[in-house]
C-alpha cells in the first residue's frame, strides 16, 4: 500500500521463495492448511493504520455502553439461546475493506463484525513465517499495542484458558477434521496443548460434561467454542447427545450468545463514517431508487453465505422474514494493493482480545484477505494467483 515500499517488496519476489514459504508452513502446521495463502503480505502505512484504530474504537464505544444488552436482545434467535451468558464476549473481530475517500485517500470502511473466535493462532503463524521469508520493512508489526510474538500467546492463552486447569479445557467444533480452518485448530492444540473434540464426541452426567481421553473420563469446564450453531441445524444428519442450550456446569469462551448480539445485528446501530449506510430490511417505507448500490444479506449466516450481491425489487419481495435481513449500502474496494499481476482488493480483519478478568478488550492481531473478484475470503478465486489469506504488517 506504500509505493516504495510495494515497489522493492514486488522487486525482490520469486515464486521460488514463495513456494519454500509454503512448504514451510505446510510442515510447521501439519499439511493442515486447505486454503490458499497470498504470494504478499500487506504493508498498512500509518495513516491508514490510525484510521482502521480509530474505526474499532468508535465501534467499540457502542458494543460497551450501558443499553447495548438490551437492544441486541432480538439478535438472538431463541431456538439457539443459550444458558449462562457472561457479561462480555471473548473475541470481537471486525472486517473493513480498504476503500479510498474523496480525496483518494486509502479508508477503511466496515464490512462485518463477529463475537467469534477467528484464526487467532494461524495468523500469529503466518506473520512469523512472512517475517522469515520476505523483507519485512523496519517499523513495522502485525501486533498492535506493544505486543510482540510472545506477549501476543501469553494474552491469547489467559484469553483461552483463564486459571482452568488446561486438561479441563476442549476447543469444540464439528468436525474438526473437515473443517477449513483445521490448520488454527492444530496450532492451538500445538502452542497450548488444548485438546480439540468433536461435539458428537462429548457426554453429559448431569450439569457435567466429559468426553473420553485414551479410554478414560476427561472433565470438561472450559470450551473454547468454534462451532455455529447454523451448521449445526443445517446438518440433520450430524448425532450429539448433549443439552448445548441447557444449565451446564461450563464457561463458554466465548459464549454463544454473542455470536448473535455482535454481529450483522449491530450494523443499523453504527453510525460513523467508516460504517456504510445499513438498515433492517423492514423497517425501510421506500426502497432506494439506485438498488445496484446495495447488498442484501441475512442476519444468521455466516460466511458469505445467503449474501445477494447483484440487488433487485423482486429479491426483496421474495423474503418472507425482512426483520431478519438488513440492506447495505455497497462498499466500493478499491485496488489498494499493486501486485505483478495488477490490482488487488485487501480487506483487514481487526481482532480483539477479551480476557474473563479484564476491563476492556486489547487490539491484538488482524488478519488480511486479498481478492481480484467480486468476493472477499479464502474460498473465492481458488484459480488466481496474488490472494488468499495473507498477513498485515503495520507501520508503527
Amino acid at each position: 500500500m506504500k509505493k516504495d515500499i510495494r515497489a522493492s517488496f514486488n522487486a525482490q519476489f520469486t515464486e521460488e521463495k514463495y513456494q519454500d514459504l509454503q512448504n514451510k508452513i505446510q510442515e510447521e502446521c501439519n499439511n493442515q492448511v486447505s486454503f490458499r495463502i497470498s504470494e504478499t503480505p500487506l504493508f498498512v502505512p500509518k495513516n491508514l493504520t490510525d484510521k482502521l484504530i480509530q474505526a474499532g474504537d468508535e465501534i467499540l464505544e457502542v458494543l460497551q455502553r450501558p443499553s447495548f444488552m438490551q437492544e441486541s436482545e432480538r439478535a438472538i434467535p431463541d431456538d439457539v439461546r443459550v444458558m449462562n451468558e457472561t457479561d462480555h464476549p471473548h473475541f470481537i473481530c471486525l472486517d473493513f475493506g480498504i476503500c479510498e475517500d474523496e480525496k483518494g485517500e486509502l479508508e477503511p470502511q466496515l464490512i462485518e463484525l463477529q463475537a467469534f473466535a477467528s484464526m487467532f493462532c494461524w495468523m500469529d503463524q503466518l506473520s512469523k513465517s512472512h517475517t522469515e521469508y520476505f523483507p519485512i520493512p523496519d517499523g513495522y508489526s502485525p501486533y498492535f499495542n506493544g505486543l510482540n510474538h510472545h506477549s501476543y500467546l501469553d494474552l491469547l492463552k489467559r484469553t483461552l484458558i483463564g486459571d482452568c486447569p488446561i486438561e479441563e479445557v476442549i476447543l469444540l467444533e464439528i468436525l474438526p477434521e473437515e473443517q477449513n480452518t483445521r490448520v488454527d485448530f492444530y496450532l492451538t492444540h500445538k502452542n497450548f496443548g488444548i485438546e480439540v473434540v468433536c461435539l458428537s464426541k462429548l457426554k453429559q452426567e448431569g450439569k457435567s460434561l466429559y468426553y473420553l481421553k485414551d479410554g478414560k473420563r476427561q472433565s470438561v469446564k472450559r470450551i473454547y467454542n468454534r462451532l455455529i450453531f447454523d451448521d449445526l441445524q443445517s446438518q440433520s444428519d450430524f448425532k450429539y447427545s448433549i443439552d448445548l442450550f441447557g444449565d451446564l456446569d461450563v464457561e463458554w469462551i466465548t459464549h454463544p450468545n454473542w455470536f448473535y448480539r455482535i454481529s450483522k445485528f449491530t450494523m443499523p446501530f453504527l453510525e460513523n463514517k467508516f460504517v456504510p449506510e445499513t438498515k433492517f430490511l423492514n423497517s425501510i417505507e421506500t426502497l432506494p431508487s439506485d438498488l445496484e448500490n446495495y447488498v442484501l444479506k441475512p442476519l444468521f449466516s455466516f460466511s458469505g453465505t445467503g449474501v445477494v450481491i447483484d440487488v433487485t425489487e423482486d429479491e426483496i419481495n421474495m423474503v418472507h422474514d425482512p426483520e431478519n435481513w438488513i440492506l447495505q449500502r455497497k462498499v466500493k474496494y478499491t485496488d489498494a494493493l499493486l501486485s505483478l499481476v495488477g490490482g488487488v482488493k485487501c480487506e483487514i480483519r481487526l481482532m480483539y482480545l477479551w480476557p474473563s478478568a479484564d476491563s476492556k478488550p486489547t487490539l491484538s492481531m488482524s488478519l488480511g484477505r486479498l481478492s481480484r473478484g467480486k468476493m472477499i475470503g479464502v474460498k473465492y478465486n481458488k484459480d488466481l494467483s496474488w490472494v488468499g489469506s495473507t498477513s498485515c504488517f503495520f507501520e508503527q
